[in-house]
């Protein structure tokens, strides 16, 4: 299923794994080792998931690894929200509002796919 052209998710979540590298990085720094690690381990999941589903072995698969990044995604959401208010940190607010973006797009692709199933 995989093709090279532009492909707006792959973009978003990849840019969104790196800020969330960032973040982590940030509470290492500050030796919240665990809770960073869990963001990390969440936050780029979600873009591995998306590229993992660009090689999908049929629509149903491609559907399965989508919802899995959206999982995904909505674990990174929990572990921003503690991080914001565990720690002040106000850059979590703007990462929080990407994932919901990223959660719809997710959800949009998941829809449109299971119709064209149904067709």
């Amino acid at each position: 299923m995989r093709n090279d052209k532009e492909n707006v998710i792959v973009n978003m979540t990849f840019r969104f794994a790196i800020e969330v590298v960032q973040v982590a990085e940030e509470l290492e720094s500050k030796r919240k080792f665990v809770l960073g690690n869990q963001l990390l381990r969440s936050g780029t999941s979600i873009g591995a998931m998306v590229r993992e589903a660009q090689n999908a072995e049929s629509k149903a698969d491609f559907i399965h690894k989508l919802k899995i990044a959206a999982k995904e995604c909505d674990e990174t959401v929990y572990w921003l929200e503690l991080c914001k208010e565990a720690y002040s940190l106000e850059r979590c607010t703007v990462l929080i509002n990407k994932a919901n973006e990223i959660m719809l797009v997710l959800s949009k692709i998941i829809a449109t796919t299971k119709k064209s199933l149904r067709v």
